[in-house]
């Protein structure tokens, strides 16, 4: 009888929509409902065999599932290789959960050569979603790289005024980091084809392979910067507000609620396990640059006019507590760390969903154009509060299980990094609930603002899915939390076996010279 694995679910879902993509691309028929109904759908149908896998994967396993194995170039030992494991199952369900929302939030806001904008979005997808399953790293790099096209035309094309401005400096910091990293994954494959005696990208080969400390050191700087600045990491993060701000509604979304995991995930992933020493070495490094990500984006997040930019300054702050987690080297770090990341794509998705309303509805983010939109959009300010109480971690919300994990792995490995991380936090209260009181409440003295309309039923139903997600994670998260329990687990000890079989090398041999 056929399972559901024979039918190859995870190329299924990488490989639909480019195939949605090249149909846009085939269709004579110039509709702009046709053509949104294909991405919508495709996108959809992407979701749905997606959740199948989410709910088949087998949680006592750490070992990759659904995997599919063919020879690519068998010269180079290079291979098409996809699995999925603990790691990777949230982030493509995140992929997965919020390209048909980006798809449907667009519905009316983009008219300008709308094929080539769903054939973007529909690139990006196949993109994202290569990148959290592919095995093989020459694999993986490819796909790391096709995703820099389609977001570059997105804020070039789509983007605002300085969109241009925007595009070429997002272009060259992701560049420049990937380069980086090619070079470090030619060194990477010629060692471990070395002690392997045949050449492999394969993924599980190079991580059970030991590279000595002083070459972990130099790969993991090349591989970390590359993820540092997709994060992204202070002091790296300054493409980010200019792409954020100029990027259309559906650019941001994803830019934010997908493109800048791919850097935590990078560094859980590739650097902790295959790079285990050199890890542990800059955790302390990493760990502060973490903490200086988390104050200095929020206080810049206080004083910005533009709320749209306050969104994205707010990113480099909640991310900040994510590398914080994961370098604390503890299984709550780690575990915080990875479902702080689902928690922010969801909370920053919906809040820049959110102020793509107001924008179509205005033609400005200013927060002083504003003031009593609760009267005249009261659905649209509960969705708002909400999501920026998401965005705080308010208990009972998803923000709340990520960030008190994260702090309590924290604390157990520096408790003075720990204590400084909390206040931002109060901060993050601070800049949120400071913009909604301003935009929400006070006097509807604007004439403009009189006039606006509150949410339609589509624009309901693009944050109905988010909301929900939003306190399903924080009143039951078990569910998420139990699928990557093994999965971590097993990074944690990779981590830990590095440490100790250098502790034991460096132990003087009896009768040795002292």
């Amino acid at each position: 009888m056929l399972s559901f694995a024979d039918i190859h679910p995870l190329s299924l879902i990488i490989f639909l929509p480019l195939a949605g993509a090249l149909l846009l691309c085939c269709l004579r028929k110039n509709s702009a409902q046709a053509m949104r109904g294909i991405a919508l759908g495709v996108t959809l149908l992407v979701f749905l065999i997606s959740l199948p896998i989410f709910i088949q994967f087998k949680a006592a396993s750490a070992d990759f599932q659904f995997m599919e194995r063919f020879d690519w170039i068998p010269a180079l030992g290079a291979q098409y290789l996809v699995g999925v494991d603990g790691i990777s199952l949230l982030l493509v369900m995140l992929t997965t959960f919020l390209t048909p929302i980006v798809i449907l939030s667009s519905w009316n806001a983009v008219e300008k050569n709308l094929r080539g904008f769903l054939i973007a979005i529909l690139l990006l997808e196949t993109g994202m979603l290569g990148v959290f399953l592919a095995l093989d790293l020459l694999l993986f790099y490819l796909f790391w790289e096709a995703m820099l096209i389609p977001m570059y035309f997105l804020i070039g094309i789509w983007g605002g005024e300085r969109r241009i401005y925007a595009a070429i400096k997002f272009f060259i910091y992701t560049m420049v980091g990937s380069l980086l990293m090619l070079a470090a994954l030619i060194v990477l494959y010629v060692e471990v084809g070395r002690a392997y005696g045949t050449p492999t990208f394969e993924y599980e080969l190079m991580r059970d392979y030991l590279q000595p400390a002083h070459v972990q050191f130099w790969l993991f700087l090349a591989f970390g910067l590359s993820f540092a600045i997709k994060v992204p990491m202070f002091p790296l993060h300054t493409w980010l507000p200019d792409a954020h701000v100029e990027a259309p509604t559906a650019g941001s979304v994803i830019l934010a609620g997908v493109l800048l995991k791919m850097g935590t995930y990078g560094f859980l992933r590739f650097c902790l396990p295959l790079f285990p020493d050199a890890s542990v070495e800059l955790a302390p490094v990493i760990s502060v640059l973490a903490v200086i990500g988390i104050l200095y984006g929020a206080f810049v997040a206080i004083v910005q006019k533009d709320v749209k930019k306050l969104v994205a300054y707010s990113s480099v702050s909640h991310l900040g507590f994510v590398m914080l987690g994961l370098f604390a080297f503890n299984f709550e770090g780690l575990q915080g760390g990875l479902l702080q990341m689902i928690n922010h794509g969801l909370s920053t998705a919906g809040l820049f969903l959110l102020v793509g309303i107001i924008y179509e509805r205005r033609h400005t983010r200013l927060i002083a154009e504003f003031g009593g939109l609760a009267k005249q959009m009261p659905v649209f300010a509960a969705f708002f509060m909400l999501i920026a109480l998401s965005s705080i971690g308010l208990p009972g919300l998803n923000g709340f299980v990520g960030e008190f994990l994260i702090l309590l792995g924290a604390a157990k490995s520096n408790l003075i990094l720990a204590a400084i991380a909390t206040s931002g936090v109060i901060f993050a209260a601070v800049y949120l609930l400071w913009m909604f009181r301003r935009v929400m409440f006070g006097p509807l003295d604007n004439e403009k603002n009189k006039t606006l309309k509150d949410l339609s039923t589509r624009e309901v139903f693009v944050f109905l899915p988010i909301v929900i997600v939003i306190i399903w994670i924080g009143v039951y998260a078990t569910p998420f939390l139990r699928k990557t329990e093994e999965s971590v687990a097993r990074v944690l000890e990779t981590v830990q076996q590095a440490q100790y079989a250098r502790a034991d090398a460096d132990q003087p041999t009896p009768g040795g010279a002292e």
